[in-house]
């Protein structure tokens, strides 16, 4: 079992920034394709971000692109961070943590999830 806890949410203005951690715990002592999906309230949760276990490869939803950077911690199995630049009142949705059961290549869609954390919110003001 791995246990994920995100941290970092909060109220920010339209084009501000935050930085999200993720901090997992349990059986870490197996590398982990990690990422970031977010859900916002009335729709479905959506993926944001991906990056692979040795943390050399990311990947982001095109929403994303540019202002989004996801990142692994010195020690690589524990801890990743969403760097979110330059947010739009759209970013606004909770944001969660996951490892995958599917490599960092395939689909990444909510069932092919292994562990979620239990999610933090970004709400961005216009």
């Amino acid at each position: 079992q791995v246990q994920l806890v995100e941290s970092g949410g909060g109220l920010v203005q339209s084009g501000g920034s935050l930085r999200l951690s993720c901090a997992a715990s349990g059986r870490t002592g197996v590398p982990y394709t990690m990422g970031w999906f977010r859900q916002a309230p009335g729709k479905e949760r959506e993926f944001v971000g991906k990056i692979s276990s040795g943390g050399g490869r990311t990947n982001y939803a095109d929403s994303v692109v540019g202002r989004f950077t996801i990142s692994r911690g010195v020690n690589a199995m524990n801890t990743m961070y969403l760097q979110m630049n330059s947010l739009k009142p759209e970013d606004t949705a909770v944001y969660y943590c996951t490892v995958a059961k599917v490599g960092f290549s395939e689909n990444w869609v909510p069932a092919a999830m292994l562990y979620w954390g239990n999610g933090t919110l970004v709400t961005v003001s216009s």
